[in-house]
């Protein structure tokens, strides 16, 4: 079944915020990577761009959530283990020029920019609390749940910049190693 026209404006959103950014993503592309007709812009996001990206940037953190949300382990290391892979194929498509829909909206850009910062912050915050939820419940004290939660959150991102710059995974694969000495087998 074919997504409705919105939807698909969406994803070509969240797609070319990935590739391009903020500043790089157009209309013409969402249009044309969505099939979409030029007047769908407007009829299906009156606010504009703002109104799109907004709505790309709170779908695509709110299906990473839902992933982090289904995260689990006999013990914070397993967790920490589950995350990393959940993590590996964003890290693999960075190094090809991806990076994250979320931390492209970061970028404040006019003044629609403090209103984008806050999903990305929203988002990252529910990224981080699921994270910790799934670290308490396999046995970490939430204060420490909380920190490590943060860190791993901060690796992805970090990671995402870093392995494009360097072109492989080795700065993922070494941040990882780091993260994993810090959970207690």
């Amino acid at each position: 079944m074919t997504k409705p026209t919105r939807a698909r404006m969406i994803d070509a959103a969240v797609d070319a915020l990935r590739r391009q950014g903020l500043a790089g993503m157009s209309f013409t592309e969402v249009l044309a990577n969505s099939g979409a007709a030029r007047g769908a812009i407007y009829h299906h996001f009156p606010g504009g761009k703002t109104e799109l990206v907004a709505e790309a940037a709170k779908l695509h953190g709110q299906e990473v959530t839902d992933r982090l949300a289904e995260l689990s382990g006999s013990g914070p290391r397993e967790v920490v283990e589950a995350f990393l892979e959940l993590a590996r194929p964003v890290i693999e498509d960075a190094v090809g020029g991806r990076g994250c829909a979320i931390a492209a909206v970061t970028v404040r850009t006019g003044d629609d920019g403090a209103e984008l910062a806050h999903i990305a912050a929203t988002t990252f915050a529910s990224w981080t609390d699921r994270l910790a939820a799934a670290l308490t419940a396999a046995g970490t004290p939430p204060a420490q749940a909380a920190d490590l939660a943060q860190l791993l959150i901060a690796l992805l991102e970090g990671a995402q910049v870093l392995v494009r710059a360097a072109g492989s995974l080795d700065p993922f694969e070494r941040a990882a190693r780091a993260a994993l000495a810090t959970v207690p087998d």
